[in-house]
């Protein structure tokens, strides 16, 4: 696929003027600002003229600052700023604008951008394209949309053998913090049979962006769209960051394009979003949680995937769950993991002891495994687990000198297997990609 020319002067005020005639209408609705808390604000007179997820405008020192509605009664609507601070004084006038909407080109690619869209890496303004999109899509109707593909390999030697990946499929990460997470994450982000690579950092420390950027895509960014919110940024920037991640990839897809869509991570998009659940005044009903976010999490997951029937695309999703307290069944993890369609179970225990990526094999699972194996390879990885099985279960028995080589042939054929399996499965983000695991798996196992 050929790229497409550059935009030109002529395209840039084209651009321009069609967003600025759908986003300034010619007569708007305002009204006044009635309250200001530190996270939100509330407006008079604008309550029969919005919609949830509407706009509203409010005159900045430096241009109009923008909030989304998220609840209207009677007496007014509840607003929460896209930007972190608000500078706002009773009485200032407000004014309705349309929900957030994006046009994207196939000229993003390469790019850096916003949860608005907003580019933000210094190079220019972005084309944009004739379609309009919104962030918050439905996902195509489950009988009008296509199967999962074949397989998908993202040239991690313990993925691509115990959790093996179809295009199209929706697989978590789970882990704490400072288990290898991110790092695992950077290394799936290089694979190498995708199209496009749509990734979406919620919540990041500002400084690994650019780590991110320049060192993990490195050759691969020029087919790569990134949306950032940082830590530092408001709840509203963080709960529409893979939103918009989401919109970009569909796009891409639609075009009949394999796209690769990671989000890291869904659990601070939770974290988010229950910020802004409760300043529109849910009640929290699980750990803190308000229902609506039991909500939005399916789904934001449910739009990954195929898309539909004929068109050829596919939206492969890998999403990092940071484990709150190493608690795998918190009400997130929990909520994610029963809409995935697979998890990968990071271990700070394994990660103690050195080995990374810190895979557990025997609690990370793929549903859709059984599409790419075959009988023997199945055969295989079940007597791997097995092994690995009996040597775990009687780590303290063999430290304690109670293991007699001989008395359980299983037992020996694990002790003489699994720490040549744990070799093999080591790896980096410096190390080599795996071609085709299984033999090179035999290769380490028999020198």
């Amino acid at each position: 696929m050929s790229p497409p020319p550059p935009a030109t002067a002529l395209d840039r005020l084209a651009d321009a003027v069609s967003r600025a005639a759908r986003e300034v209408p010619l007569v708007a609705e305002g009204g006044v600002v009635a309250a200001v808390a530190p996270g939100h604000y509330r407006v008079g007179g604008l309550s029969p003229f919005l919609k949830l997820g509407e706009r509203v405008a409010i005159p900045g020192p430096h241009g109009p600052q923008i909030g989304e509605v998220v609840r209207i009664d009677a007496d007014g609507a509840t607003v929460k700023p896209f930007e972190g601070a608000i500078d706002a004084r009773l009485e200032t006038r407000a004014w309705r604008m349309e929900p957030v909407s994006l046009q994207p080109d196939p000229t993003w690619k390469g790019r850096v951008v916003d949860a608005l869209g907003r580019p933000i890496d210094g190079r220019g303004d972005l084309r944009h394209g004739a379609g309009i999109v919104h962030p918050f899509r439905e996902p195509p109707p489950a009988m009008r949309r296509a199967r999962v593909g074949g397989h998908f390999r993202t040239g991690v030697r313990a993925i691509d053998l115990f959790t093996p990946l179809c295009a199209g499929q929706r697989i978590g990460v789970f882990a704490g913090s400072g288990v290898g997470k991110s790092t695992l994450i950077s290394m799936l982000a290089a694979a190498q049979a995708v199209d496009t690579v749509v990734i979406a950092l919620v919540g990041e420390r500002g400084r690994e962006v650019r780590e991110f950027l320049e060192e993990t895509l490195g050759t691969h960014r020029e087919k790569a769209v990134m949306v950032v919110s940082t830590g530092d940024e408001s709840p509203m920037m963080r709960r529409l960051a893979p939103n918009t991640a989401m919109a970009i990839a569909e796009f891409f897809r639609d075009r009949g394009e394999h796209v690769l869509l990671i989000a890291d991570s869904v659990t601070r998009y939770a974290h988010a979003a229950r910020d802004v659940a409760l300043a529109a005044g849910e009640p929290a009903v699980s750990r803190g949680y308000p229902p609506s976010v039991f909500s939005d999490l399916p789904r934001l997951l449910e739009r990954a995937g195929p898309g539909y029937e004929g068109t050829g695309g596919t939206i492969t999703g890998i999403f990092s769950v940071l484990v709150d307290g190493d608690d795998h069944n918190d009400p997130v993890a929990d909520a994610i993991r029963g809409t995935l369609d697979g998890h990968i179970v990071l271990e700070r225990w394994i990660a103690d002891r050195g080995r990374y990526p810190a895979m557990n094999p025997l609690t990370s699972i793929s549903r859709l495994s059984r599409k790419v194996w075959s009988r023997d390879e199945q055969a295989l990885v079940r007597s791997f687990c097995a092994l690995i099985a009996r040597f775990e279960e009687t780590r303290d028995l063999r430290l304690m000198g109670a293991y007699q080589q001989g008395a359980d042939p299983d037992l020996d054929r694990a002790v003489a297997v699994v720490p040549k399996l744990y070799d093999a499965l080591r790896q980096d983000p410096a190390s080599p990609k795996s071609e085709d695991p299984y033999r090179e798996l035999a290769a380490l196992l028999k020198g």
